[in-house]
Formats: C-alpha cells, structure tokens, sequence
C-alpha cells in the first residue's frame, strides 16, 4: 500500500508545523491502517501529538506507514486488542530496535504503550515496554513530553528514572518481582530505588469535554465514520465488567459545550455519525441529544450506536435509530437469571428485557442483539435454563424481531471484584447447550471462541513470567495449542496454564498488578466481592432444602 491512504484522510484539526529541535516520535498501532485510523483513543493521541511544535511525529501501521525519522527519540504504541503483541514485537523488529527492555542502550528509542489492555494489567508484556501509561492520555501524554524535555541529552536510565516520577506513568524495569518459587506465586513487587514511588496510581480525567473524531477517512473499518463519546465509564458496575471498574468514575459530556459543536463539526465532513460509550443512554440528557439529530437537517445522516441500556429502550429511540438508517440494537443482558444478574449486580429483569424487544419492534427496528455470558461465578446448569427460557419469551413477545444471542466466558479481569476468581472449566460446554437449545427455535446464537477466551484469561491475569512465554508462542502461531506448547517447553520455570486461568486466588495473595492502584482500593473491591458470593450461597442452601 502506498502512502496514498493518508491522501484520503479530511482532518478536523489543523497539524502544527514542528520545530526544527522538534523530538522526532513515531506513534504505532499494532494492527493494519484501516482498523488503526478505526481507533479513537489512537485518532485523539495522534491529533494531540501533531497539534506540539515540539515534537515531530510519525504514524506507523502494520501495513503502512508515514515517512519515519531514521533516529526516532520515542516510540509509542496504543493498544486494544491482546492479541497486537504479536505485532508490536514485528514491529520493533522491522525498526531495528531490541524486543527486550534489557537489550536496549542509550542509542535507542525509549518505547512507551498506553490504551485499556496496558492500563488493565500490563505486566505479561512489561519486560518489552521502557515506559507504561497507566489511564487517560488527555494529561499523561503532555506530562510525558514535559519530563522527557528536561532529560532528553541524559543516559536512558537517567530518563527513566525521571519518567518514572511523573503520575501515571510506571516504568516496569524499575520494579523487582520476587516469586515463592519459580512457578509460584509472587512473594513481593518492590522499586529498585527509593526515589521510584511504591504504587503507580492511574490517571483519571475528569473533564466534561470527552474525546470525538480528529480525521474521517473511507480507508477506516467504519467507512467515513465521526465517533463522538457521549460518556466514559458506566454507572452500573456489573462486577465482572473492566469498562466500568477500571475507568470510574462515570462521566458525561456536556451537550451544550461538547456534544453539539463536536457533532456539527463532523457531519459537516461526513453523514456518518457514531455515538460512543460504554452506557451511551444514560447520559443525563441523551433524549435532548436525540432530538438534536432528530432534525429535519440531519436527515441523511447514518447513525450508529455502541451498546445501550435495557431499560432505556424506548419506541421514540428505536424510531430515531430506524429513520437514521440503523436496523439493529444492542444491549447487554448476561443472564436470564435473577439470581445471576443479583450476584454481578446487574439491576434488570426479564420484564424490562421484554419490554425492549417490544419497543423496538415498534419503532421500526428488524433486529435485536443481547450478549449473554457463560461461567459467571456462582452459575449452575439452571441458570442457563432460565437464559434459554427468557429468549423464548422474547421471541413470543416481539415476533417478527430478528434476535441474536452473542454469548461469552466470564474471564476475570484485573481491577474487579472478580480479579480473584478462574474461568468456569464447564464453560465450553454451556456455550454448547446454549447452541442446542437455541438454534431450533430460530434465535440465531454467536458464541465467542472459548479457547479465545482461555487466552484472554492468561492475559489479564498474567504477571511478567509471561513474556518468555508470548515470545515463544510467537514463534508456533497464536492458537490456544501454541499456548499449550510453550507452557510444555517452560515446564517448572513459570506456573502453568491452569495456575493463570481456572485457579481462584487467595484474596491474601500478591496479585501481578497489586502495586498499580486503580480507580478503587482493594478493600472496596473485596467487599463488591463478598456482596456477590452471599448470592451463591443462598442459590446453594436453597437447591439443598
């Protein structure tokens, strides 16, 4: 591919020229152009970073890239997905620069990675990383610039000391793990010097202007697509869910101040609106919101909406959705179970779910997708059961509403009250009986890969053992039996599969993240945990009486 996709692209903000002692920076995304310039979180950064006169920056895909400095200062990745190590280590490779953290000299760039999956738990690929953002980027990408201005002519481990003073950015080669044994447990995580502070705290922003589209572009895997975030976080705190915990707290953009004016900026460039946000209904003023778009002005635009809330389903919603061109609906449901939707603090019941389908019909839209969840703690075979009965009761209640159930693993996730509990080993199978019992009755079923999520598990709960271990399985391919296969060759110097994944931890236990503080103590999550567990019990005592 040529350089020509950036041809394409119609920016919504205006690049500074650098200065000639500009810092010359590369900024990757470990994956093809047109799932990259897809990405908000990389949009915004890379807009913030062409917007300083000092510092010269490049964009780098797997694909294709801008005309990169041969002797770049910084390199920084964002990542979404876990599975993108793979690329980053090719990357690294394709500029010549050690995969290693320990392999790196002065005559090296210093490599920085930011985005959910290093700021959930960024150990397993710590040893590849001189530099972690932990949180938002609006104030942590400007700090890093600052400190790294009054070190830049200094040795790099000069610099990274210095980095590592900055809120937020936690530099991995400046911290000791100590294990009880070498397939153990963690015994301790302390700073090599004592000017390194003990516990990173992650970065929160706090205003009310939230991020929108700096550059639309038909290369994008959303064609000519503006993403506006309507709100960060979510206000529910389901006890599984990493989107909640790890971003709180729940914040809105203002409509007046930043909605409207980013919304009329992009559809002057595009008819192609997406709203984004992890609970995008529960904006404060989201009806004035929709009657916005609702105008007769708007009427060509296309618009599309991330996940919404149930109970917030509404004929007048599902009206406006169908008129801008939307067929379909997502919403996130997890169980037909009462008692499952108690245990991870899901406030809905099948009533409302009902409710939703309805509505939607009767606004004019022809599908609904709910996405469930499998091998949530505290699960028994007739929780499943009520699942599959609640889709029926749907399917009689808004006929003609094409329905799809997306059904995933409960994987346990760093900075949740569910950190300390393994994947369901029955799982696969449940996913399985879902499928049996749902195909026959029409309700189209999309269960995600269960050894997918095996993988996912690893990851999210892996501590920095794993980096010999993905550097292996780089090599055999990523399949969960390349997994399996390095685990094999590193037999007795790593804990195995079964001690990352299926096995519920100790709450004493040292956790890989335990010196990377997120937005709530750990005291608060044992307490959400506990919450949650005083509902397994009663299902138990009472299937006994």
């Amino acid at each position: 591919m040529t350089s020509s996709v950036f041809d394409l692209e119609r920016l919504l903000f205006t690049p500074t020229t650098p200065d000639t002692n500009a810092i010359p920076l590369i900024f990757a995304f470990p994956n093809e152009y047109s799932v990259g310039i897809t990405s908000l979180g990389y949009q915004v950064v890379w807009a913030t970073l062409a917007m300083r006169d000092d510092v010269q920056v490049s964009r780098l895909f797997t694909d294709t890239h801008e005309q990169l400095p041969r002797n770049p200062e910084i390199v920084g990745f964002s990542i979404s997905w876990e599975l993108d190590y793979v690329n980053i280590l090719n990357l690294l490779e394709s500029l010549e620069i050690p995969i290693l953290v320990s392999f790196r000299d002065d005559s090296h760039p210093i490599i920085f990675g930011g985005g959910p999956v290093l700021t959930a738990n960024p150990e397993p690929f710590a040893n590849f990383f001189d530099v972690i953002l932990l949180g938002d980027g609006e104030n942590l990408l400007g700090n890093l610039i600052e400190a790294y201005k009054e070190v830049r002519k200094a040795s790099r481990q000069t610099q990274l000391k210095r980095l590592a003073q900055v809120p937020g950015i936690y530099v991995p080669s400046l911290y000791e793990v100590e294990y009880q044994t070498k397939d153990g447990a963690i015994k301790s995580i302390q700073p090599i010097y004592p000017e390194i502070p003990a516990v990173v705290q992650k970065q929160t922003y706090r205003g009310n202007t939230l991020s929108a589209s700096t550059v639309v572009t038909q290369k994008a895997a959303w064609e000519n697509i503006y993403m506006v975030e309507v709100v960060r976080s979510c206000p529910e705190m389901c006890r599984f869910c990493l989107a909640s915990y790890l971003t709180l707290p729940f914040r809105t953009a203002s409509l007046e101040g930043s909605l409207i004016p980013a919304i009329e900026k992009g559809l002057q460039v595009t008819n192609r609106l997406g709203l984004l946000g992890a609970s995008v209904t529960q904006h404060p003023e989201f009806e004035e919101l929709l009657d916005y778009i609702s105008q007769p002005k708007y009427d060509d635009v296309r618009l599309s909406i991330a996940s919404v809330r149930t109970n917030t389903v509404t004929v007048q919603l599902a009206k406006t959705l169908a008129q801008r061109d939307t067929r379909s609906l997502t919403i996130a449901v997890e169980s037909g179970s009462e008692k499952i939707r108690q245990i991870i603090n899901k406030k809905l019941h099948n009533d409302e779910i009902i409710q939703a389908a309805i509505n939607a019909k009767a606004g004019g839209l022809t599908s609904l997708k709910l996405y469930g969840m499998a091998g949530i703690p505290g699960e028994e075979p007739e929780d499943l059961e009520q699942t599959v009965t609640m889709m029926h009761s749907i399917k009689k209640a808004a006929p003609g509403l094409r329905l799809t159930f997306g059904c995933s693993t409960f994987v346990p996730k760093a900075h949740t009250p569910f950190q300390w509990l393994g994947v369901n080993r029955q799982a696969e199978k449940r996913l399985q009986l879902l499928q049996k019992q749902l195909k026959p009755k029409g309700i189209e079923f999309r269960p995600e890969s269960y050894n997918w999520s095996i993988i996912q598990a690893l990851l999210s709960r892996g501590d920095r053992r794993l980096s010999q271990l993905l550097q292996l399985t780089r090599s055999f391919g990523d399949s969960l039996g390349s997994y399996k296969r390095a685990f094999k060759e590193l037999k007795g110097q790593i804990p195995d599969l079964d001690f990352y994944v299926h096995a519920d931890w100790s709450t004493e236990q040292i956790l890989p993240w335990s010196h990377l503080q997120g937005p709530l103590p750990q005291s608060t999550l044992l307490k959400h945990l506990g919450d949650a567990k005083s509902y397994f019990n009663r299902s138990q005592n009472q299937s006994r009486e």
